[in-house]
């Protein structure tokens, strides 16, 4: 039976390979017995010792390594350029993870003024209580960012970009340079962009993150988290920690996002071109207030983007020009896009974030805008999707 390929390279030359054939060829060999082209789903919880502490190929209980899994781990690695990858049960669990190896209590980390509400409550109600203090700030100003950090005392700069749902775009080489004078990490949570349209390790970042959940996976069918990174010495305590804390990716769950990932270059490219159709029309939508993208030229972070990032992504947010039950309103009467939280599936997917996917940062400084609506935009066709829009705004 084949095993994952060794590394990045695959037997392959997958490190200097096109995104797309890492996508399809990183971390899994034919198998040799049977010539099976894709990973099977290894659900076995423990492996065969041939005497003691005889493994093979290093395997020797599930949660530790299951070959599934690290043909994932293998993959996210390739496609970020990192070092290693780490595969887990949610992207809220390798956040934890990251956090749990990289700080104690006591230390101090700087988040995004408009992060995930998922991740402002991890910190918030998870790690605050264990004693690690943190101050948000506003990604697109490097300066502020710079401000909040406590030199000696930060472990972790977080960096959401584009920002979710407020496309914030930060400048992943400058607050790399940032944090590394103070002695923290740069964390880039690169979810919005996904591996195909930005790679933030090659930009100076230490650690990326991903909801796979999103792109990765891209069908709404799974939900996962992975981490990747380009030191070997991080690398090995994220490992330690991984396999300590034990929320790791199941071997189905592993699957289906690398099947996910075969097709992300082709599908990113039908998101985007959809995003940008989609922007066209509200922008000369008078029932629209404003629209924000960060491929649009007016967009704060445009310059930015247009440097870092390869295409401007599939999601797009609006504010209605009535105010918060026309937002409420529209989101209601959507048919072709799908009133749903989540995003990044080959289905186009409407929102409102301030009643529903942000609704845990009401009343904190990380508010969203009550006129605020977020639209994953599908792949679709495209005509489907802008006659839906006409009648949702109403």
């Amino acid at each position: 039976m084949s095993e994952p390929s060794s590394g990045q390279a695959g037997g392959h030359q997958q490190d200097k390979a096109g995104f797309e054939t890492r996508a399809i060829h990183a971390g899994w060999e034919p198998d040799p017995t049977t010539g099976a082209v894709i990973p099977p789903i290894f659900t076995t919880s423990t492996y065969k010792q041939d005497g003691v502490g005889g493994l093979r190929g290093g395997y020797e209980y599930s949660r530790s390594a299951n070959p599934t899994r690290t043909a994932l781990e293998q993959t996210v690695a390739a496609l970020e350029l990192g070092e290693r990858g780490f595969a887990f049960a949610s992207g809220l669990a390798a956040e934890d993870t990251l956090v749990r190896a990289t700080c104690t209590p006591g230390d101090h980390v700087v988040i995004p003024d408009d992060a995930y509400g998922g991740t402002f409550r991890l910190f918030d109600k998870v790690e605050k209580p264990w004693g690690l203090d943190y101050t948000t700030a506003p990604v697109a100003d490097t300066e502020a960012v710079a401000a909040a950090i406590e030199p000696g005392r930060t472990r972790l700069v977080w960096l959401e970009t584009p920002t979710n749902p407020l496309l914030g775009v930060g400048d992943i080489e400058a607050l790399a340079a940032v944090a590394h004078d103070a002695g923290a990490l740069l964390v880039v949570d690169n979810t919005f962009a996904s591996s195909y349209l930005q790679q933030p390790l090659t930009l100076g970042a230490d650690v990326v993150v991903h909801s796979t959940t999103k792109y990765a996976g891209g069908h709404s069918d799974v939900v996962g988290g992975a981490l990747a990174v380009r030191d070997a010495d991080l690398a090995e305590r994220l490992a330690f920690h991984q396999n300590s804390i034990g929320a790791v990716a199941g071997a189905f769950d592993s699957w289906l996002v690398l099947r996910g990932l075969k097709t992300l270059a082709v599908r990113m490219e039908r998101h985007c071109d959809n995003a940008e159709a989609v922007v066209a029309f509200l922008e000369g939508d008078p029932r629209v207030a404003e629209v924000i993208y960060p491929g649009l030229a007016a967009h704060p972070g445009h310059e930015v983007a247009s440097r870092q990032m390869k295409r401007f992504g599939g999601i797009v947010s609006f504010r209605h020009a009535s105010g918060e039950q026309a937002a409420l309103d529209a989101c209601g009467r959507a048919e072709v896009f799908t009133l749903a939280e989540s995003l990044g599936g080959i289905e186009s997917l409407i929102e409102h974030p301030g009643r529903m996917t942000h609704a845990s940062v009401a009343g904190t400084s990380l508010e969203v805008p009550a006129d605020l609506v977020r639209l994953s935009v599908g792949i679709e066709t495209v005509d489907d999707l802008l006659a839906d829009l006409d009648q949702a705004l109403g």
